[in-house]
């Protein structure tokens, strides 16, 4: 019968696995020959780890300024808008276990910017340090809260509002210098993060909103979508319900150029369980301006976890009688 004959197969697997062994050791010595080397030593597997790494730090364009001040990671896509997150903290036993958690779900996030502002009056070494290795574009701020606002020895701790002055100075810091245009989300150090919220507000026209869990004294408080419309009708919330905007610090972004459209809105001091709806007033922002993300206000993406208060009892002691722990240990 006429036509192509089949192709047959020209070498077995244990030839082919023959001859690719002998080219290799042609090439061995080919580099010894060339390089007038009387010995060839093949790498050791670490040092191939570690040229692999190093072209793939390479390939991913990423460089770490050590500035105490300001780390410059270059942008994964430099057509992505950013998403600045403000962290206002202030020093306890807790603190270096809130960055830790922050920092790996920010590490997620292409395009991020974290602007933590200290309630100090100095940049901490604490704070210094774990940003200068974190990995992540920062800027380091710090402002001390204002004497009136600051809470006494014998008042709660929610008798005046926290962070306020932090998160108005991170304002300023953005409106004040040249940045690429993007978001701003006021992401305090007692939540927790999944990597879907930063998809979900990255591309926010004005102001976006969704639930946060865990809040309010309920599992989660969450603005009411509108089956229809897909507006905001009002609030799922007890916690002083009749606010404006009942809603957690952790539940909404605001495009910067909103701010820039009014350059003097910031929170309000004296405005106390009102902090988040001072804000959106004093930007003119009306129910009709949110944008419902997360499935229409349906699925939870942050949650005010707060770590729990350390017991230190047995410390305590230890310091009472003269022998505290290592105070060179970083905690």
């Amino acid at each position: 019968m006429g036509g192509i004959l089949p192709s047959k197969k020209l070498f077995s697997r244990s030839t082919l696995h023959c001859l690719i062994a002998i080219a290799l050791l042609l090439s061995v010595i080919g580099y010894m020959l060339g390089t007038n080397r009387s010995v060839y030593r093949m790498p050791d597997i670490s040092t191939l780890r570690r040229d692999a790494s190093f072209e793939l730090v390479k390939q991913r364009n990423t460089t770490i300024s050590r500035s105490a001040q300001t780390c410059t990671r270059i942008p994964v896509d430099a057509g992505l808008p950013f998403i600045y997150a403000v962290t206002p903290t202030y020093t306890r036993p807790i603190q270096k276990a809130e960055f830790v958690r922050l920092k790996l779900a920010f590490l997620n996030v292409d395009n991020f910017h974290w602007i933590v502002v200290e309630d100090s009056s100095n940049k901490t070494a604490l704070v210094t340090k774990f940003l200068n290795v974190s990995g992540l574009k920062y800027t380091h701020l710090n402002v001390k809260t204002q004497e009136a606002a600051q809470v006494k020895d014998k008042e709660h701790r929610t008798a005046h509002p926290r962070g306020v002055d932090q998160r108005n100075a991170a304002i300023d810091w953005l409106l004040n210098n040249s940045v690429k245009p993007g978001v701003i989300y006021f992401a305090d150090d007692d939540n927790t993060y999944s990597p879907e919220l930063f998809k979900e507000m990255r591309f926010t026209h004005r102001v976006s909103v969704w639930p946060v869990g865990l809040v309010g004294g309920l599992r989660f408080e969450s603005p009411l979508v509108s089956p229809t419309t897909g507006k905001v009708t009002g609030w799922h919330a007890e916690y002083n319900k009749k606010r404006a905007f009942a809603m957690d610090m952790a539940g909404f972004a605001i495009n910067l150029e909103v701010f820039r459209n009014h350059t003097g809105a910031r929170f309000d001091i004296s405005k106390l369980g009102e902090t988040e709806g001072s804000l959106l007033t004093a930007l003119n922002v009306t129910l009709d301006d949110l944008e419902p993300k997360a499935d229409n206000c349906t699925k939870v993406y942050v949650w005010h976890t707060r770590s729990e208060k350390p017991v230190w009892n047995y410390e305590k002691e230890l310091i009472k009688n003269g022998r505290p722990s290592d105070p060179d240990i970083e905690v």
